[in-house]
């Protein structure tokens, strides 16, 4: 059996602790460190019942451990400065989403992981789902163009309201969050965005004068499909239809119906934000007398796998990629696309203007 990867794993928060878990579990990697600013790697290590090296810094860590990979699960505008540290090392990376806080940034990740020929994977979650998954193909049955319906607005207070306040002072609610969804509708219509239009509102002095911690974005497709999304962070956010995952064409419509993770008190749940527990078929095929031919179908998700199994699935997509030294063009290429639409939807709510793409 080959030697276990060493992993570095930078932020010991939400998904940080969940990737270090995934690590733990798995004989094909070995951490060789915990590092955080504060004492989050301290309550990880005793959570996992370890005894891993712990580092303040991320330079004297990647230093001192010489590690085969890095999981990066830090705030967006420290990806682009570690990512490339971690690659001048020698280091295959795991990065949560967004890849870096600006497009060049992402670029120059790319650039130097071709350069290192080195494996980088984001951490598009969604993408390991098998209920995103049926999801997407069944959007695809019905026909074009798509109207796509999606948000997720999170009523955050306490530690996650701190969390939030943190990434908005780099990143605003649609771009960081956006990507995901945006990377979703992409994937539904396989067509090329051609323009996107956003709006957005800041409702709190507790956030940087340039950003906005509620936003709705609109994007057009070369196709004639339209979609839109909206996310809004802060105590002042509503939890009524928070979560709505909806998308409809000419042949009907398909729709994620979470009657649980939906319900009110639910939207600052991380463990919320990808469940589906069942996906709603409706057809759109009526008779002579305008009536349904058709019935609603029903599927039933409830065994879905929970946050953490996602991030295993994650982890072992990340070995795969190293062991069997996936390409991983079209991977980076999605990630960076998606992000440089939200990125033009930042630049709509900023100029007021619609950005053709």
């Amino acid at each position: 059996m080959a030697d276990p990867i060493r992993i570095l794993v930078v932020g010991c928060g939400n998904m940080g602790a969940s990737h270090a878990t995934a690590y733990h579990q798995m004989p094909e990697f070995a951490i060789c460190g915990l590092v955080a600013r504060g004492e989050s790697k301290i309550k990880l290590n005793e959570k996992l019942g370890a005894n891993y090296d712990l580092f303040d810094d991320f330079e004297s860590a990647l230093s001192k451990t010489r590690p085969d990979a890095v999981c990066i699960s830090t705030y967006p505008d420290t990806h682009e400065k570690m990512a490339l540290a971690a690659l001048e090392a020698g280091c295959h990376i795991f990065i949560e989403k967004p890849l870096a806080d600006t497009v060049l940034g992402s670029q120059n990740i790319i650039d130097a992981a071709k350069k290192a020929d080195k494996k980088v994977v984001v951490g598009y979650i969604l993408r390991h789902h098998p209920s995103w998954e049926r999801f997407i193909e069944e959007a695809q049955k019905l026909g074009k163009p798509l109207v796509m319906r999606m948000n997720l607005n999170q009523q955050s207070h306490g530690f996650m309201w701190d969390v939030h306040k943190n990434l908005m002072e780099s990143l605003s609610p649609i771009v960081d969050c956006g990507v995901h969804y945006i990377d979703v509708m992409c994937q539904m219509t396989r067509s090329k965005p051609i323009s996107v239009s956003a709006i957005g509102a800041r409702l709190t002095d507790e956030i940087p004068a340039f950003n906005y911690n509620y936003g709705q974005l609109q994007i057009r497709f070369e196709d004639g499909s339209v979609g839109w999304y909206e996310a809004g962070w802060g105590p002042m956010v509503s939890d009524n239809a928070f979560f709505i995952k909806d998308v409809f064409g000419p042949k009907g419509a398909v729709s994620i119906v979470a009657k649980e993770a939906a319900a009110a008190g639910k939207s600052d749940n991380v463990d919320s934000h990808t469940k589906t527990e069942s996906i709603k078929i409706h057809h759109a095929e009526i008779d002579a007398k305008n009536n349904f031919v058709h019935q609603n179908e029903w599927i039933d998700m409830k065994d879905e796998p929970d946050h953490q199994e996602l991030c295993n699935r994650e982890q072992q997509f990340f070995l795969k990629a190293i062991q069997n030294n996936t390409d991983l063009t079209d991977h980076l290429d999605d990630a960076l696309n998606s992000l440089r639409i939200a990125f033009a939807c930042d630049e709509s709510v900023k100029t007021g203007k619609m950005v053709i793409l």
